[in-house]
């Protein structure tokens, strides 16, 4: 097919405000992933954005398998609250409210 470009599993972007370490959470517009490395503000890193991740969850709120996961605006924990955050994927295992751990699934789901 001439217009296929790539599979899309990773996209270079410029890291956003503050860069990123490798393994960070990265939102840059409607694009969602993981950095793939560590980067400064403004310079290219590569974003994995299909897979499964073992986050840091906030506590106090349990997980179920199929829930919507959204990263905690301005930092790196994530929770299920949808206002003032940022979808970032689907749980894709239980996780107590106790724990600080969670799993969650990236894709073309979002």
């Amino acid at each position: 097919m001439k217009n296929y470009v790539e599979p899309g599993n990773t996209i270079t972007v410029p890291a956003p405000a503050g860069g990123v370490t490798s393994g960070q959470p990265v939102a840059v517009g409607s694009l969602r992933g993981f950095a793939a490395a560590t980067a400064a503000e403004g310079e290219d890193v590569a974003i994995v954005r299909a897979g499964v991740f073992t986050v840091t969850k906030e506590a106090g709120t349990a997980w179920s398998v199929g829930d919507k996961v959204y990263l905690k605006s301005g930092g790196t924990e994530f929770n299920k609250t949808a206002s003032g955050n940022t979808l970032f994927g689907f749980a894709t295992a239980a996780a107590a409210s106790a724990d600080t751990t969670g799993e969650i699934c990236l894709g073309d789901t979002l």
